[in-house]
């Protein structure tokens, strides 16, 4: 995990996270964390233009999950397999009934699907 020098995110050597401190200091108009602030402008320019900025806020979740697929497969050296990881997460998720995606809410591991 690269973060700043937050004394908040001391502990995370101790639950196994690799932490490496990308800046030290927090100097008015420096840059902290690049490359988060490089995800964020890239997945505004995603919502922006692939949406074309019709985003309900009920369905942010779902955009998420979709712009993280992509996002985390945009250097792969088989294009192949991104199908493939595709079709096995969908069979290992339980299906969602639209109702459930209209609303925009997930159901969680124990709650009971509305198949209605």
């Amino acid at each position: 995990m690269r973060t700043d020098d937050w004394k908040g995110y001391s502990g995370l050597d101790r639950l196994g996270y690799r932490h490496q401190i990308v800046r030290s200091s927090a100097e008015v108009g420096e840059n902290l964390l690049p490359l988060a602030n490089r995800v964020a402008s890239l997945l505004k320019r995603w919502l922006l233009g692939t949406h074309q900025g019709a985003v309900s806020v009920a369905h942010i979740d779902y955009y998420l999950d979709e712009y993280t697929f992509r996002f985390n497969r945009r250097k792969s050296a088989s294009r192949g397999l991104l199908f493939l990881r595709l079709i096995q997460q969908a069979v290992d998720l339980s299906p969602i009934p639209a109702n459930a995606i209209r609303g925009g809410q997930r159901p969680t591991e124990n709650q009971p699907i509305d198949a209605t």
